[in-house]
């Protein structure tokens, strides 16, 4: 008896489509009434659509696809099909925004003030990307290359994207000058940093490890006085060859002093390793944690 194939889905969330739609919104809505309106260059994909407006005046939102066809024929061979989905999806939306904008009769005079411009475009095009990427979506472009050098030669998707850039950012001289070069260094920074806040989540937390022969008396007055969870991770000393149990645990910027104080008043000795924690998920961070019943 021949068995039945495996229905396969792609497990796709409306919220993501929402967001990743409301992204490339606000992206879009920032490359043309500050990166285009004030003669700033980009980096990527949408660097190159900017060169080939600058030149031959075509509408980013046609060549933004156009540019991005061949890599979607590459991407797709490699790339899952919910990763190729919200990629083909994020594309269409931007495609379709920076159509919308270019029509829409919004003036936002900042009398050609280029620093004004880089700043409005890092923030605008930042958090927009941000969201996009955050919810698993992409805007297309090389993000595919990067994915694709990533799995099969092994370089980091950061190295990739950063090469690409440099290098339509180099092309994009073709039309502007240094000055407008300049500012367009301010911008692309101001955009990483933001993505970067925006990807991660604006809640901060920390990682601690803590090695101590007082393990145990060291959780429970973690769980007690601050009321947090703790995790024993089994190792074994690289010089005594003993085993021992490390205390793992997470918590809020604000609470690190309190920890630190808290282990030095149990062990002297106790060795304590601080790691940032990009997002934490789960009681006490994304939900509230119960609150202690105390008689006084």
């Amino acid at each position: 008896m021949a068995q039945k194939k495996k229905k396969f889905q792609l497990d796709i969330s409306v919220v993501d489509l929402v967001v990743i739609a409301l992204g490339s919104a606000i992206y879009s809505f920032g490359i043309v009434f500050f990166n285009i309106y004030n003669h700033l260059a980009d980096g990527g994909v949408t660097g190159i659509t900017l060169i080939l407006r600058a030149l031959f005046h075509m509408d980013p939102a046609y060549s933004t696809i156009l540019v991005n066809i061949p890599l979607f024929a590459i991407g797709y061979r490699y790339l899952g099909k919910k990763d190729m989905f919200y990629t083909l999806y994020g594309t269409a939306m931007l495609s379709i925004f920076l159509w919308i904008w270019q029509r829409v009769p919004i003036e936002i005079n900042i009398q050609h003030d280029l620093l004004l411009a880089a700043l409005g475009a890092g923030l605008f095009g930042g958090f927009g990307c941000g969201i996009v990427y955050r919810f698993g979506g992409t805007t297309g472009g090389v993000d595919i290359v990067a994915r694709l050098f990533e799995r099969f030669k092994g370089v980091q998707m950061g190295e990739t994207l950063l090469a690409i850039d440099v290098l339509v950012l180099l092309s994009s001289l073709i039309y502007l000058d240094i000055r407008q070069m300049a500012y367009t260094l301010i911008y692309v920074w101001i955009f990483s940093m933001i993505v970067n806040f925006t990807q991660q989540g604006a809640y901060a937390a920390r990682g601690i490890l803590i090695i101590s022969n007082q393990s145990a008396t060291i959780s429970e007055a973690i769980m007690e006085q601050l009321n947090r969870g703790t995790t024993f991770l089994k190792a074994e000393g690289g010089y005594s060859r003993k085993g021992k149990d490390i205390v793992y645990c997470v918590v809020s910027p604000s609470e690190l002093h309190t920890l630190k104080k808290l282990v030095e008043s149990i062990d002297k000795e106790a060795f304590i390793s601080v790691m940032e924690v990009n997002e934490a998920i789960g009681e006490g961070f994304t939900y509230k944690r119960p609150k202690k019943f105390k008689i006084l």
